[in-house]
């Protein structure tokens, strides 16, 4: 699981790490969500967002 990412993110992992973070999001956002969940949520889409900006990567 990636848990910190900083400026010097090595974006050779971003596939990987990328489908792994997008997978827990899904399992996520299927279920009713309380107040931690949703911060979960929150810290996965910024990561997502993270790395898709860093190694340049498009939707």
């Amino acid at each position: 699981m990636v848990d910190n990412l900083e400026s010097n993110y090595d974006c050779s992992n971003a596939g990987g790490d990328l489908q792994e973070l997008q997978q827990q999001l899904a399992g996520i956002q299927n279920t009713e969500l309380d107040e931690q969940a949703q911060q979960t949520v929150n810290r996965l889409e910024n990561q997502i967002r993270f790395i898709k900006n860093k190694c340049d990567i498009r939707p």
